[in-house]
């Protein structure tokens, strides 16, 4: 079914305000993949915050050119059947919601990505961007790595104080 031009107009203002937003916006074909797995395509995307959409490619031109700091990328990339995943809070959250689902169904393929500051990234790029650990891991990391001085310091000092306790009890069971 044809959108109208009202139709059309607010579709290209909500990507417009998608792609201002995004820290990333990943794109990818995804010819040859059934209603069925875009719908949980979707619903995984979710899981990590990740926004999913299909949209005419010529739309979302137009709304590249709504945004300031995206009207420079090169849209020659931008043909054939795509989706966009959109993530307002993790780079890398949409780029590991494609991976994590194109394991499952091969025939979706990057094709790249649109960093925040307005540069196209390739494929590749976002291949290795989908493989770094997120960020709660990451942090998670760096808690442990944070805490592993700590809890050491922690268990020399309780050492001592099982010293003393060992010997006031040896010599309490030789009274």
């Amino acid at each position: 079914m044809a959108l109208s031009k009202d139709q059309k107009t607010a579709v290209v203002t909500d990507v417009a305000k998608l792609l201002a937003d995004s820290k990333m916006t990943v794109v990818a074909n995804y010819k040859g993949l059934s209603v069925k797995a875009m719908q949980n395509l979707r619903r995984q995307a979710k899981d990590n915050g990740t926004t999913v959409k299909v949209v005419k490619n010529r739309l979302v031109i137009q709304a590249l050119n709504q945004v300031d700091h995206l009207k420079k990328i090169d849209v020659a990339a931008l043909k054939e059947q795509l989706v966009y995943a959109f993530n307002t809070e993790d780079e890398v959250a949409p780029a590991q919601a494609l991976n994590t689902f194109a394991k499952s169904e091969p025939n979706l393929q990057f094709v790249g990505a649109i960093t925040a500051d307005g540069t196209f990234i390739t494929a590749d790029d976002v291949k290795e961007l989908a493989n770094l650990p997120s960020k709660e891991q990451l942090r998670a990391h760096l808690v442990g790595t944070i805490a592993a001085p700590i809890s050491g310091f922690v268990s020399v000092l309780s050492g001592n104080i099982r010293g003393v306790l060992n010997v006031l009890n040896a010599r309490a069971q030789n009274l």
